[in-house]
């Protein structure tokens, strides 16, 4: 049975979404076939399910339990076996494929220790013991222990302090206790933001070492029963990942902006400015609790406080530990499998597709989940050739090395292939992991149109309904129980008023970075999820065949549904008589992202002025206990109020050119006329242009490998977007002159999408 609705939803919103649920034609069901003709649009449907007859979940299940046999981490046997295996398979199926070598650096750890050395001695096991039931878990040879790649090398011993999650606010409230983390070893849960920002952030504040564990609040016993019982992280479980300094830019340490082929031009090790300067390493929360019990000092404010059986206190000391950690750091050899179908009548327009295959360990959750469905694709198209069809444009389709590192395969392809691919790649679909439950969509919004219209076409393998109409269930939903976000409201009120449901923002942490961020493609990311239990098991050695497929897609039925789903966009991009974007979407989004920005500013001029007359009217002193530290925040200078008014034109602007250019977009996609046709060609490079007007060749301050003036992972959130990043970043760290800055460049990248979205709309007027 299907969870029913919570009593406290209103009767209103119940009829509300019945009607939406009921009706494939109700108001807010997307329209059909975007961008073809209606004859074409039927010859499409009915080439959807031919591929839809081929797609098969043994094959599915077969290949992650082959793939996830043995550790598939960067430089293994087995790795390498897994890209020489698809490669057969991709050719077996009819593709031309290759794979694409390069040269990065990748440190593997040689020596790890942790030890509490005061009050008491324990020495930390940084090992996962087998699970009953679990049979990769007992395969050791050639499984890296657990470690963060990319830290520094170091051996020290100090103090050691709690940090909460260890993000920047932590430390601003840490300081109000009067705790300095100066020449300490800092201890950090996990959560909150990207864990990079954590050792990032401690040897900011002057930290010398730093320790990331994964608390059983967030994802062991306290959000469920562990595994083996369960899907959450037992005790002896680390979550690995990787450190760098993402947030600068992804890749290879040592070839930024340039791909790290053989001859590449390489910076020295000392100079790469996205590997960290401290020591840092991943411990399971059974290696914690010793050195959390054993720290002195206040106890920390509830909100810090995780599951452990202990009272949390901040330190420093008396607790004293040691860290070491000594890499091998060399070039490592990654293998991009690439596989390549020609289009018929368009193949210098170029559709995208891709996953990793590489993992932490086994991987069969992160990265495999996503993996197969990709393959399962890859097999129906081959049949749908073998029997006598061909893509009108050119599918590209990638299985990608050394994702974990920080997207180290992908980014140095794209950095390789720059050139080309600005001038030929039309979109990038991207999936990474995948489990049951509710389709999820990240990505460009002039893509959102196109993703609500295949989800109305994919079956939910378990209740019956469309992708779609459970999307719709679940906004409508979340935005109504008590305590939603603004956000979550916002779209349940869309939604439930007919609107069609909004796709998320990208930022960073997948292979889609280098080709959004970098090249300006556009890119969507798509999964099943919200109802997996493999959150716990995420980055350790129990992410395995045994785990997934009791806790993540039992009978791999939504790996069927993520190929149905990912298929039919690169389908359908394929096919397209006009390319399927829709820039009224992209305008109504930007719209939304200058008023959060606007009122982001009114705010903190707001609260910066109360802040500061409670500091001046000794409101914090009077309300700390005096028993206790507790100081004041710091004052902070008044906000201005800015001057934004070429960027509001330019939304403007934007709204009134995308409104033109949709109604034109339809009278050119209703109109006969062949492929070769100038009008239609001149249409499509228009569309297959307008994400690349988005990108600033001289990127974002801070970190100007991002080039993407719309959507960018932001330098205090790591993977987490931030959108219209150069003025909201710049209003976030009180640069007054650079949010004006940032309004008039984003302001002139919207006007040259606008002027292109201009002329898309001249060419729906007749001849003179």
């Amino acid at each position: 049975m299907r969870r029913l609705l919570p009593r406290r939803i209103s009767c209103v919103l119940v009829v509300s979404l019945l009607a939406a649920l009921r009706a494939p034609a109700a108001e807010n069901a997307p329209a059909k076939m975007l961008g073809f003709t209606s004859r074409h649009a039927e010859e499409q449907l009915a080439l959807e399910k031919k591929f839809d007859a081929q797609l098969s979940a043994a094959d599915q299940k077969a290949w992650v339990e082959q793939m996830a046999s043995a550790p598939n981490h960067v430089g293994t046997a087995h790795n390498r076996a897994n890209a020489d295996f698809m490669l057969a398979q991709f050719r077996a199926w009819g593709w031309d494929a290759r794979i694409e070598f390069f040269d990065v650096l990748y440190p593997t750890p040689t020596k790890l220790t942790v030890e509490l050395i005061a009050p008491t001695k324990y020495t930390a096991n940084l090992q996962e013991p087998a699970i009953p039931g679990d049979r990769t878990s007992t395969q050791i040879k050639d499984e890296l222990p657990p470690y963060h790649v990319f830290g520094a090398d170091g051996d020290v011993t100090a103090d050691l302090v709690y940090v909460n999650q260890g993000m920047p606010d932590d430390y601003k409230e840490l300081a109000r206790f009067g705790v300095d983390v100066r020449g300490k070893i800092v201890i950090a849960r996990y959560g909150g933001g990207w864990r990079g920002l954590k050792p990032r952030t401690a040897y900011e504040h002057g930290a010398i070492g730093c320790l990331v564990y994964s608390d059983p609040r967030d994802d062991g016993y306290g959000a469920g029963d562990v595994y083996p019982k369960g899907g959450f992280r037992p005790a002896e479980s680390v979550q690995r990942g990787s450190v760098m300094n993402l947030p600068l830019y992804p890749g290879d340490p040592l070839t930024p902006g340039v791909g790290a082929t053989a001859d590449a031009k390489r910076l020295p090790i000392s100079e790469a400015k996205t590997v960290l300067k401290i020591p840092v390493l991943p411990i399971s929360y059974a290696d914690a609790l010793p050195l959390l019990t054993a720290l002195g000092g206040q106890v920390v404010p509830p909100a810090w406080r995780g599951a452990l059986p202990i009272t949390y206190h901040f330190g420093p000391g008396p607790a004293k530990v040691h860290l070491a950690v000594k890499s091998e750091w060399s070039l490592k050899q990654t293998h991009n499998v690439i596989a390549v179908l020609k289009g018929s009548e368009r193949p210098d327009e170029w559709i995208l597709r891709g996953n990793h295959h590489d993992a932490w360990v086994f991987g069969a959750w992160d990265p495999l989940s996503g993996n197969a469905a990709m393959m399962a694709e890859m097999k129906a198209i081959g049949a749908l050739v073998k029997a006598g069809w061909r893509p009108k444009r050119t599918l590209v389709y990638a299985s990608w090395d050394a994702e974990e590192p920080a997207m180290l395969g992908s980014t140095e392809w794209v950095e390789t292939h720059a050139a080309e691919l600005r001038e030929k790649a039309v979109l990038y679909v991207n999936t990474d992991t995948n489990g049951r439950g509710f389709l999820e969509a990240e990505g460009s919004h002039v893509l959102q149109s196109l993703v609500n219209e295949v989800a109305a076409d994919v079956k939910d393998p378990e209740t019956g309904e469309s992708a779609y109409t459970r999307r719709v269930a679940k906004m409508m939903v979340a935005g109504n129980q008590k305590g939603a976000d603004e956000e979550a409201r916002r779209w349940a009120k869309l939604v439930g008023g007919g609107g069609r449901p909004p796709i998320g923002a990208l930022g960073s942490g997948s292979d889609y970075t280098a080709f959004l961020d970098f090249i300006g493609v556009p890119s969507v990311n798509l999964s099943f999820a919200g109802e997996n239990d493999t959150a716990g098991i995420y980055h350790s050695a129990y992410d395995s065949f045994d785990h997934y497929s009791r806790f993540g897609d039992p009978g791999f039925v939504y790996g069927v549904s993520l190929a149905q789903a990912c298929g039919r966009l690169v389908l359908r991009a394929a096919d397209a008589d006009v390319l399927p974007f829709s820039p009224s979407d992209f305008a109504d989004t930007v719209a939304q992202y200058f008023d959060e920005v606007q009122k982001l500013a009114d705010g903190l001029r707001e609260s910066t002025s109360l802040q500061n007359r409670l500091i001046d009217e000794k409101m914090y002193t009077l309300a700390a206990d005096p028993t206790k530290t507790y100081l004041p925040p710091e004052r902070e200078a008044a906000v201005p109020v800015l001057n934004f008014a070429p960027l509001a034109n330019a939304v403007l602007r934007l709204k009134q050119s995308a409104k033109a250019a949709d109604e034109a977009l339809a009278r050119l996609t209703k109109t006969e006329a062949s492929s070769g046709d100038p009008k239609r060609v001149e249409l499509n490079t228009l569309l297959r242009g307008l994400e690349r007007e988005l990108i600033r060749p001289e990127g974002l301050p801070g970190h100007e490998w991002y080039k993407h003036m719309i959507y960018a992972p932001g330098l205090q959130t790591g993977y987490g977007v931030k959108t219209l990043p150069g003025v909201r970043e710049a209003i976030e760290d009180r640069r007054w002159p650079d949010a004006e800055k940032f309004a008039v460049v984003i302001a002139e990248r919207l006007d040259a999408y606008s002027t292109k979205l201009d002329r898309i709309a001249a060419l729906a007027q007749p001849a003179p």
